[in-house]
């Protein structure tokens, strides 16, 4: 016979035993300064579980619960725990942004027991998808061109509706094609009918397939799985990020969600450290821009200037510079939106305008810091233009980058948001506009005489560069080369970009001209001593010398514009 009255004073002594373990709980995390946290309450993500092995987890009586792009929520019983500390560091030395709580055992063990929910065939781990070194280079065998990626993914979208492939597989294929063509960019965009496929190759969009809209909603609900977005959210805006492991090699997906009139638009940012590693010497600087380059990041302070459109290679150049000054004996500090590679023994902040962190908040902030050299990734007020000019003549050398169309425009730019002519040109080294434009493809392209039109702008800016380089040996202009497509390019015509570049730097001419509210045409005329070339003679000298071609040149840079 079952006594009732006993089970019922069980269940109420296990009721107060459980409630005395949160209060204590409570009661420490007060003592520790931690928020505490009663997990029971709260939805456990078992991509943030897999985070921490099962059997590290209860060691360590720590959990993780909850995980928001790169953000990761952790609860454990004491943070005295060596184990505990451990695991925190390890997992701070992958990038992630920790936020811990206190919690009691019982709320651990209702985490511990979802590892029970995760499937050991499940091969998303964390926001970081696995793709093992066999297998991304068995795709790279594979994936001779664009046809191949599309072909397969054809059939795998195909296994898919019928019920036998699966959407992970169809989403690896699709990061593994990325990562074989070298795409900067992945478009998946919902139409009427179908859902096209897009990369983005050495800046230019590439179609690779359609997919069925069937096929989309499951690719989308994956996606958002793998970013930390939110599923049910539908007619909002949503960032979020994961990362692939390749080869040892940790590379960042950044994904952007935006509603469109047939659903919602992907496009996902391949952030791979390999495309960023230019160094200073591979930008495709000529030989003279080179030297006033090096002597310029060279100095103790100044400020130096990037210009450009986005995609134009600002960041790139950048790390570039900071690299080549990056020593043990400097204190180096960036300001960025967001960082998009991290540099090794660089101090780098991201700017986060919801929590008020803004360039102007933090440079402020970084000028505290008894910096040598601070990067702001741009300046787009007045008062961040004045305190980067300011900390330019106080002992610091400033990076950064302004939206100009040229190296010119900066001056005018500069005194449109308030700043002295006569302080800026104390301040204000050098400024640099450039473009990236794509190189030919070296086993493919085809050498051809110029049409009429070609060789008109041909005959006209030749002439300018003998102005500016007199002693530099310039190709007839008789023969250019043009692209045609292979396996190697992946039918493109091109592989690799290279920089296109035009530079101002700051000397008594341009100083007195600066007096006197100048325009672009002004500056220009005065710097044509300066000997440095514009960026279309210099895109005109790349054509010449069989590095890009004349259309290409013309996707970036007017080529209409007034000869100075």
């Amino acid at each position: 016979m079952i006594d009732f009255r006993e089970e019922k004073s069980n269940k109420r002594l296990i009721e107060l035993h459980l409630r005395e373990a949160e209060e204590l709980a409570e009661i420490l995390s007060q003592k520790y300064g931690l928020p505490y946290i009663d997990l029971s309450k709260q939805s456990i993500s078992t991509d943030a579980l897999r985070l921490i092995p099962e059997k590290e987890a209860r060691e360590a009586q720590i959990a993780a619960f909850k995980l928001t792009g790169r953000t990761i929520h952790i609860a454990f019983m004491s943070p005295n725990n060596d184990k505990v500390q451990s695991i925190l560091e390890d997992i701070k030395n992958k990038n992630y942004i920790l936020i811990p709580y206190l919690c009691s055992e019982a709320s651990l063990q209702r985490c511990w027991e979802r590892y029970n929910d995760i499937s050991a065939s499940s091969r998303t781990k964390a926001g970081i998808i696995e793709i093992s070194d066999e297998e991304i280079n068995a795709q790279i065998e594979k994936f001779k061109d664009l046809k191949d990626i599309t072909s397969t993914l054809e059939a795998e979208s195909k296994d898919a509706e019928s019920g036998v492939g699966g959407i992970s597989t169809i989403l690896e294929t699709i990061l593994a094609g990325a990562l074989t063509t070298k795409a900067s960019d992945i478009h998946v965009e919902p139409e009427e009918l179908v859902t096209r496929l897009r990369y983005r190759l050495d800046g230019v969009l590439q179609d690779i397939t359609d997919l069925n809209p069937r096929i989309y909603q499951k690719i989308l609900s994956r996606i958002k799985l793998v970013s930390g977005l939110r599923l049910n959210i539908r007619q909002s805006a949503q960032d979020g990020r994961f990362a692939i492991k390749v080869s040892g090699t940790e590379i960042e997906i950044r994904t952007s969600i935006l509603p469109s009139a047939y659903g919602e638009s992907i496009v996902m940012r391949v952030l791979n450290p390999k495309s960023i590693a230019a160094t200073f010497e591979t930008l495709g600087v000529d030989d003279h821009l080179f030297k006033i380059f090096e002597t310029e990041i060279n100095k103790p302070n100044g400020l130096i200037l990037l210009t450009g459109p986005t995609g134009s290679g600002k960041t790139t150049t950048l790390y570039s510079f900071l690299r080549k000054v990056n020593s043990s004996e400097l204190k180096i500090i960036t300001i960025e939106d967001p960082i998009e590679y991290h540099l090794e023994g660089i101090n780098q902040t991201q700017v986060n305008v919801k929590k008020g962190y803004t360039f102007l908040s933090g440079l402020r902030s970084a000028l505290r810091q008894d910096p040598d050299i601070i990067m702001v990734g741009e300046i787009r007020d007045a008062e961040t233009a004045k305190i980067a000019i300011n900390s330019a003549l106080t002992g610091h050398l400033v990076f950064s980058s302004l939206h100009t169309n040229n190296a010119a425009g900066a001056i005018p730019r500069l005194i449109d948001l308030g700043i002295n002519p006569k302080i800026m040109s104390s301040a204000l080294t050098l400024s640099i506009a450039q473009r990236l434009v794509r190189k030919l493809c070296e086993t493919c392209k085809k050498e051809d005489v110029p049409n009429e039109a070609e060789r008109k702008l041909i005959t006209e800016i030749v002439p300018t560069i003998r102005v500016k380089k007199p002693n530099l040996e310039i190709p007839s202009g008789e023969k250019i080369y043009r692209p045609v497509g292979c396996k190697e390019c992946h039918m493109t015509g091109f592989k690799g970009r290279q920089g296109v570049f035009e530079a101002i730097a700051m000397d008594a001419a341009i100083a007195a001209t600066a007096l006197t509210n100048p325009s672009e045409r002004e500056i220009k005329i005065a710097a044509i001593p300066q000997g440095i070339l514009d960026m279309r003679q210099d895109g005109v000298l790349k054509i010449l010398q069989g590095t890009t071609s004349m259309d290409e040149l013309a996707r970036v840079v007017d080529l209409n514009q007034e000869v100075i």
